[in-house]
């Protein structure tokens, strides 16, 4: 019964230290993994649709909000980018951006 409690404070204790950070890391590549169908693994498309690897971080972030809001068309990236939060947006253009293009 210890074993928990001490586990959850360790983990609160140490989110303060940066561990959050390596979550937010492992978020934004679970969320980009999303985006392999189209723009292949980690951002590097082999097929007609554009690669996002090593891309700036604020072009993804614009871009795909501007999907989601209806500002930029497109056949699927619309629905596609709905089912996202700022902070998912953000996550994943931060782990895409930071891939070394192909």
């Amino acid at each position: 019964m210890r074993k928990p409690v001490l586990r959850v404070v360790l983990i609160i204790a140490l989110g303060s230290a940066g561990v959050a950070g390596a979550a937010d890391q492992w978020s934004g590549r679970d969320i980009a993994a999303n985006c392999a169908h189209c723009h292949g693994t980690d951002g590097r498309s082999r097929g007609a649709m554009p690669s996002l690897a090593g891309r700036d971080k604020a072009e993804i972030v614009l871009y795909v909000r501007e999907f989601r809001d209806g500002k930029r068309p497109s056949t699927v990236m619309q629905q596609l980018a709905k089912g996202y939060t700022d902070v998912q947006i953000e996550a994943a253009a931060a782990y895409i951006a930071a891939q070394k293009a192909n």
